[in-house]
């Protein structure tokens, strides 16, 4: 459906002025609406990102929230993007990822190098981040606890329908040691989602250069995103969304079923597994 005309940054942006209104005054919804002499939908509405609100209307709903004029005159330029059909992030900025896909009914992925991110464990992902050497140790630290904060999603009873394709150079290549590569690959095992791995023998087909995600949703157009360590993209126009809904298309015609995937993946890592005792039994 597309009852919902928000896009992700949309919604960010205004669930970042809902925390301003609760961490800043004692006042309810309902309450600053009646000081900006506004209809409580309207409050409703902006917080969720669901309509576009004017300057003047975030100069007024900030100012009530005792914000200063840098602050506001720093909101206001972030906002004014906040509807763009297309919305570039730098990589490190992660709260429009986390609101994407924390309302999503369905999430589906690409990733040609590494595991994908919701279901990484905590030791692959500090190994992934380390063995790039992009990263100061303490923004390493930050990146990975959001990484396992996003997991959340994936326990929860209303959890979203996930279909994570994997190529299978990320099954391959070895991150960290061969504890965490084993513990990684039986990670994929045993959660509630649907993998299917893109195969080497697909060749140029499936070697797709970035990462793809696609969030579907009830209520609202679905979104796409496009992510590298250069930036984030996140994508609402009709056309790019359509774009991106072909290429999982195209995975879904060169992926192994699920039941051979989860095949490939448990031969994986009962390799794993045996190149380790013999590394032990070797060195004892």
């Amino acid at each position: 459906m597309n009852g919902d005309p928000s896009t992700p940054y949309s919604r960010d942006l205004g669930d970042e002025l809902r925390q301003i209104r609760e961490q800043w005054t004692t006042f309810r919804g309902r309450r600053i609406a009646r000081m900006l002499g506004w209809d409580p939908g309207k409050v409703s509405n902006i917080e969720h990102g669901k309509v576009r609100a004017s300057e003047i209307d975030i100069i007024q709903y900030l100012g009530r929230c005792g914000r200063s004029q840098a602050f506001i005159t720093d909101f206001l330029e972030r906002y004014r993007s906040a509807f763009n059909p297309y919305f570039v992030q730098v990589p490190d900025n992660l709260r429009t990822m986390s609101m994407a896909e924390s309302t999503a009914d369905k999430i589906t992925s690409f990733t040609m190098t590494s595991m994908p991110g919701l279901v990484q464990t905590r030791e692959y992902a500090v190994a992934l981040f380390q063995a790039r050497g992009l990263l100061a140790p303490e923004v390493i630290e930050r990146a990975v606890r959001f990484r396992m904060e996003r997991q959340s999603i994936l326990l929860r009873p209303n959890r979203p329908q996930c279909v994570f394709y994997i190529h299978e150079y990320a099954l391959r290549l070895k991150v960290g040691s061969d504890e965490i590569m084993e513990d990684q690959l039986m990670r994929l095992l045993f959660h509630t989602h649907v993998i299917r791995v893109v195969p080497e023998s697909a060749g140029a087909a499936g070697a797709l250069p970035a990462e793809y995600m696609l969030w579907e949703y009830e209520k609202r157009s679905s979104s796409a995103y496009q992510g590298s360590d250069l930036a984030q993209v996140f994508v609402q126009d009709l056309a790019g969304v359509k774009h991106c809904i072909s290429i999982f298309k195209l995975l879904d015609a060169l992926a192994l079923d699920e039941e051979q995937s989860r095949s490939l993946v448990a031969d994986l890592a009962s390799r794993s597994r045996e190149d380790l005792s013999g590394r032990k039994l070797h060195l004892a």
